[in-house]
């Protein structure tokens, strides 16, 4: 065990002394036929000859088993009166006489019999013990490259209210210190470096407590306006138990709730948090975001985190045109909408040299390419011009719109897009913002409609919501404006029939399963062509033309033209 240790500095001399008694105890030992009091007179005497006395040193021992304490000091009392053996033995003073009591004996009294000298180490004052846990973090915070951001008005409170009571000693400060390094590296700043390092504590030292936060996250994130629609009772027994496992530490339980999962605070007593807070914590990385919780829970970053983090990095990019619209163009299609979507969290910072760029990529970049959507999602336009709302929102005057809105328009490559930048900003009902005056929203509209009425057939016929802009054309035109006809062209019969197709998507009662059927924007085709008998007519053009992806939709076309209807409530 301890040969080849005589090269080590102080250990290896005190070793190599070790061995040669062990040794010598163990050849006079196996001498069994002089007895045991022979046995014990020669190692005594073997002892006896060494020039330096052997110092065995026993750390830690309160955190062995009860057993195993017990053994450990039997061991000591028997080999203790040999000469030249000393030992020193470390421990946790109330621990270890817990372990040593007996049926009708004291283990201090034990302790007190084979002790000969006891000290007593002093206390680490308050004051210092602070300064240790700070040096330690930063100890381990400055080796890390991207350690989360700091949030000085949440780190004060944690760390007096929680942290620190949670941390007693100085053995308490390296097996944080230690907790922490690991969790801070893998999380890559993904987290709310406060957030972080209270939940750390919990899970350092409050194992109880860390254990059910898996099974409270409802109860800690459910906003008050959320609550209402589930069952508040039952948020609140998670919350409670929380408190209620913490025993002893409850008091810092309470703070944990209060300071990271403030919707979770109005179970125990605190103010209620609606939902509009959720995009500030998602913003700010705050666990009081279950996609945030999660993320530390279970150290993966599910769609919603991910289209964030994607948001973040396109942020960076938007009041510089080419480079936002290169940065959101390589996205991968199944992400570019989540993306956009979580660019609202930083509505907040929206300002004046962000408008004009960041509405112009948005709007070109419709239609977004197609992904599978589920019954309640809404359709990928909305998702853009949420943004752009909020873009032209922000600047906050009816000039500033105006001229805003003349620099983009000429920049937006389709008319489906210029006619969204109009209905935001205009008058039309359920659609429109009024951020320009009627006079300029007028204009606008006028010059649209001008522009559809010189665009060519294949001009039309690419864009990807004709049947939106006809229907326009139809309704919007003034008395004065001459009224728009639609061309005859089969090529344009083809794209109007691709922009009324749709699905209608429905689930059985206790199905999970959802069932899809075609069917086609039948009453607005009617509307825009006058009555069905001039729609028949460009349908059977259509037919004759034989154009290439025409056959389905004709197929469709001649049932409704047959007087059937789609169900949209079957």
């Amino acid at each position: 065990m301890f040969s080849g240790k005589g090269w080590l500095p102080v250990v290896g001399t005190w070793s190599e002394r070790l061995s040669t008694a062990i040794k010598i105890i163990g050849k006079l030992l196996q001498r069994r036929k002089e007895g045991v009091g022979g046995q014990r007179l020669k190692i005594k005497n073997a002892l006896s000859d060494l020039d330096k006395p052997i110092v065995v040193i026993l750390d830690d021992i309160d955190r062995l088993a009860t057993s195993e304490i017990r053994d450990i000091f039997k061991l000591v009392r028997l080999t203790a009166n040999f000469p030249n053996i000393i030992y020193i033995v470390a421990f946790d003073r109330d621990r270890v006489e817990k372990a040593l009591d007996e049926q009708g004996a004291s283990g201090r009294d034990y302790l007190e019999k084979i002790l000969q000298v006891a000290f007593d180490l002093p206390v680490v004052p308050s004051d210092m013990l602070h300064q240790q846990i700070i040096s330690a973090l930063n100890n381990v915070l400055n080796d890390i490259e991207n350690p989360g951001s700091p949030d000085e008005e949440v780190w004060p409170d944690v760390l007096m209210e929680i942290i620190r009571p949670l941390v007693q000693n100085m053995r308490d400060v390296r097996r944080y210190a230690a907790a922490i390094h690991g969790t801070v590296i893998s999380l890559k700043g993904q987290i709310a470096l406060a957030d972080l390092l209270t939940l750390e504590a919990i899970r350092v030292f409050l194992p109880d407590v860390f254990k059910l936060l898996y099974r409270s996250i409802d109860g800690l994130i459910t906003d008050s306006d959320s609550a209402r629609h589930s069952d508040p009772a039952h948020l609140k027994a998670q919350v409670n138990g929380l408190v209620e496992v913490a025993g002893d530490h409850s008091r810092v339980v309470e703070s944990m709730i209060n300071h990271l999962f403030p919707a979770g605070g109005c179970h125990i007593g605190s103010a209620s948090y609606g939902n509009s807070w959720k995009k500030e914590w998602l913003k700010e990385r705050r666990v009081a975001h279950e996609d945030i919780l999660r993320l530390y829970l279970e150290r993966f970053a599910n769609q919603n985190l991910q289209a964030v983090m994607g948001a973040e990095q396109a942020w960076k990019h938007i009041a510089d045109r080419d480079a936002f619209d290169n940065y959101l163009s390589a996205l991968d299609p199944e992400q570019l909408q989540g993306v956009i979507t979580s660019l609202e969290i930083f509505e907040g910072e929206f300002a004046s040299e962000h408008v004009v760029p960041g509405t112009i990529v948005l709007l070109n970049l419709l239609p977004l390419p197609e992904r599978e959507r589920g019954m309640f999602d809404w359709p990928s336009r909305i998702s853009v011009t949420r943004v752009v709302l909020r873009l032209l929102r922000s600047l906050n005057d009816p000039t500033k719109v105006e001229k805003a809105v003349c620099q983009i328009l000429p920049e937006l490559r389709s008319l489906s897009s210029k006619l969204k930048l109009i209905d935001i900003v205009g008058y039309q009902e359920r659609v429109g913002h009024k951020l320009v005056s009627e006079r300029m929203a007028s204009e606008f509209e006028k010059a649209w409609r001008e522009e559809v009425r010189s665009a060519s057939v294949d001009a039309l016929a690419g864009e990807h919501e004709l049947l939106r802009i006809f229907l326009c054309m139809k309704q919007a035109a003034g008395p004065s404006e001459s009224p728009f006809k639609i061309d005859s062209s089969p090529k344009l019969t083809l794209a109007l029939l691709r922009d009324a197709y749709d699905e209608i998507k429905s689930q059985a009662v206790g199905s999970r399963a959802v069932q899809r059927s075609p069917r086609l924007f039948w009453d607005a085709l009617t509307e825009l062509y006058g009555d069905e008998a001039t729609l028949k007519e460009r349908i059977e053009s259509l037919k004759a033309a034989k154009l290439n992806g025409a056959d389905e939709l004709l197929e469709l076309a001649d049932k409704y033209l047959g007087g059937w209807r789609d169900d949209l409530f079957k």
